[in-house]
């Protein structure tokens, strides 16, 4: 019989869930007593108590540094907050995608996930947790509210100290607690089987099957980034489409993803950029450590756009069995993703959803039944078969349609701007910006762009003019529920240039970041010409970066001389 205690102490103010819940230094969960034990109270503390009494969660992290000692903590306080039963991925590893799964599946009131997506690991590195609800996706604004109320008054949390679950072994473990008439219970399950169940139900497998390993198969590399999708990549690619093993790459998930950021991008995913320019294989793909980002890359490390990925496979979407069954209810993308998309959406006639950055806002619309298909210019591309985005299921996405259209990924994507145009797009990320300052210049900016005479201006660049035809800062009603996001200038929202060729420069500040601010820049400019539609985007955009360091200052008020990132 465990003993359940009722322990003492003291808030702190600053444990408020960005729009990736709360992130912070591994450093700080280790140091700040009760850090940890405190924000999971206030989850549970959360969740009414009669919806709490005997009811199922589900726990998974990615394997970062800190994960197995957070879910013993986790563990601990669900017994003695009343949860029925935990449903935890084996090893304590799931997918951020494949938990969104099993929250659906298992009908749980929730979830929490242990992850600071592609950030860095390690004990130097960065540890996050993150409550979705019922429905699987992030939870919305009014819960992580209540979550952060709770945390800033909190004087005692509930725990059963000398529980101790059995992560490696599956099956069902069962706890007699002290005072609780049934017995807490423990479920380790195989995630990565009922993920790939998942998907069975949505691709067409054996052609998929025929494409990897047939008489014409094609040649794929897929990198993990020693995140936690390597498992799933090697069991649904490998093992059961027939990819040979070698064509997945750093597939053991480690603590530190081997010292790289797990952020599949040009800058972290080089070694696969380089293989794939080689020529030798004719997709490649790499992920961030929880699974829910993903990079497509062609032959000759021919790279797609994330704005692009998307409008493609909403261009295709009808060559996946799961939309020939249940049908296109409409789009979505975030605001400062480029407007790929909208040019399908008017061709096909399907209606466009413009949100404010972070998934709940996607799964809000999918709950309704509004959306079916979106994607983020963050290497964020999903549907409403879960809610939250999913970078296998992008890849499969994208085999399906190279299956079905037999052409290169280089090819489907010229004829894709043949047909609809070409968005050029890029954005430059500045990290680690000194916070105040980075506010200020947020602040400084949207009175200049508010104020009459900004809107009108001429912005010469060479020979290129560019005339500002519209000047906010992005406001969101949520045509479901009807609630307004406004002079969100961080986090969700953004300050937006348009120009009178649709042209636009977005300013925002990104709110999960646990180390200083990241102020990012998006420049996004339609082409239609056929003659320019193949250029470098970088050159394409050159007079629009100028135009937008120019507007805000960012090099002289941040003292960055450059991005850190540019994508």
């Amino acid at each position: 019989m465990l003993g359940v205690l009722t322990l003492p102490t003291a808030p702190y103010p600053d444990q408020k869930p960005g729009t990736s819940g709360l992130r912070r230094r591994v450093l700080v969960f280790q140091s700040k007593r009760n850090y940890l034990e405190n924000f999971v109270q206030s989850v549970y503390s959360s969740i009414d108590l009669r919806d709490r009494q005997g009811s199922t969660m589900v726990v998974g992290g990615d394997g970062r540094y800190f994960n197995q000692t957070a879910i013993e903590v986790i563990v601990q306080m669900a017994a003695a907050n009343g949860v029925g039963r935990l449903v935890i991925g084996h090893h304590g590893i799931m997918s951020t995608p494949a938990v969104s799964c099993l929250i659906r599946k298992y009908k749980a009131i929730g979830g929490i996930i242990l992850t600071a997506s592609h950030s860095p690991g390690g004990p130097d590195g960065d540890f996050g947790i993150k409550f979705n609800t019922a429905n699987g996706g992030p939870a919305q604004e009014a819960v992580t509210n209540r979550i952060f109320q709770i945390s800033r008054t909190i004087e005692e949390f509930a725990i059963c100290p000398e529980l101790r679950v059995d992560l490696d072994t599956l099956g069902r473990q069962m706890f007699d607690l002290e005072n609780k008439f049934k017995p807490f219970t423990v479920e380790i399950v195989d995630s990565v089987e009922c993920y790939a169940n998942m998907l069975r139900n949505i691709f067409d497998f054996a052609a998929l099957k025929e494409l990897l390993s047939g008489e014409n198969h094609i040649k794929i590399r897929l990198d993990a980034m020693h995140g936690v999708l390597g498992p799933y990549v090697k069991r649904i690619l490998c093992e059961e489409l027939g990819s040979p093993a070698n064509s997945a790459i750093n597939c053991v998930p480690l603590e530190d993803f081997g010292g790289q950021n797990p952020d599949p991008n040009f800058n972290y995913a080089a070694d696969l950029v380089e293989t794939m320019k080689s020529g030798q294989y004719d997709l490649g793909a790499a992920f961030d450590g929880d699974g829910d980002r993903n990079m497509i890359l062609g032959k000759h490390g021919f790279f797609v756009n994330p704005s692009d990925s998307v409008a493609v496979i909403a261009a295709n979407v009808f060559s996946i069995p799961y939309f020939q069954h249940n049908g296109v209810r409409g789009f979505g993308r975030s605001m400062p993703t480029s407007a790929a998309l909208d040019n399908v959406a008017r061709v096909t006639k399907i209606e466009l959803y413009e949100t404010p950055t972070g998934w709940k806002f996607f799964s809000n619309l999918m709950d309704a039944g509004r959306l079916s298909l979106c994607g983020e210019e963050g290497f964020g591309t999903g549907a409403d078969h879960i809610r939250e985005k999913d970078g296998l299921w992008a890849v499969l996405a994208w085999l399906t349609i190279l299956a079905a259209r037999k052409q290169s990924v280089e090819g489907i994507m010229k004829d894709h701007w043949q047909r609809f145009g070409r968005n050029f797009f890029t954005r430059y990320d500045y990290e680690e910006v000194d916070l105040d300052v980075a506010v200020e210049m947020m602040e400084d900016l949207e009175l200049m762009m508010l104020e009459k005479a900004f809107v009108g201006q001429r912005f010469a660049v060479g020979e290129q003019v560019y005339q500002v035809e519209r000047a906010d800062n992005f406001e969101y009603t949520d045509p479901v529920d009807g609630c307004i996001y406004r002079n969100q200038v961080g986090n969700i929202g953004g300050l937006r240039i348009t120009f009178t060729d649709g042209s636009r420069i977005i300013y925002r500040l990104s709110g999960t970041e646990s180390l200083g601010a990241t102020i990012r820049v998006y420049i996004d400019s339609y082409e239609k010409d056929p003659s320019k539609m193949f250029q470098d985007p970088q050159v394409m955009l050159a007079p629009l970066v100028t135009i937008a360091l120019k507007i805000s200052r960012l090099h002289e008020r941040t003292g960055h001389s450059g991005p850190s990132i540019i994508t």
